[in-house]
């Protein structure tokens, strides 16, 4: 009879407070999630070359085909954010620096960067917390690149 007792309890908890489903659990890491993944960094990706086109001071940085640098740079965001390796399966080791050190980048180039960048993001409609993410990664980046005063 003790022993029936003893039961009765952990037999109502257990009917009280049944597992969750793992099918209902939804959890998001990281900020490429949260954005929707590679489909948002190609059109952020596609609005700050927009800007970039039509720019006296960056323009003559790029290729005349915008084509290659639009798909590196969205493959490494996508990457960088938390996406799948596809940029370093493609073209290894990110090295930002030594890519971009054949070319001369002042302040002028960052500041035109940062603005064409900081125009993409903030038109894409993002949480403010993602939005400020974004936005301190581009500016360190960005100052980060500068090899010309």
């Amino acid at each position: 009879m003790a022993r029936s007792v003893g039961l009765a309890p952990i037999a109502a908890v257990e009917r009280a407070s049944p597992p969750t489903p793992p099918s209902t659990v939804v959890t998001v890491e990281n900020l490429y999630e949260r954005v929707g993944g590679q489909p948002f960094f190609d059109a952020l990706v596609d609005r700050f070359y927009a800007g970039v086109e039509t720019d006296p001071v960056l323009r003559p940085l790029y290729p005349d085909d915008l084509a290659d640098p639009k798909a590196h740079l969205a493959l490494f965001l996508a990457q960088y954010w938390g996406g799948p390796p596809a940029y370093s399966e493609q073209r290894g080791h990110p090295r930002l620096r030594m890519r971009h050190a054949p070319f001369v980048i002042g302040l002028a180039e960052r500041d035109a960067w940062l603005r064409h960048m900081g125009d993409a993001v903030r038109t894409a409609g993002l949480a403010p917390a993602d939005e400020s993410a974004l936005m301190d990664y581009f500016e360190m980046a960005a100052r980060s690149l500068i090899n010309a005063h």
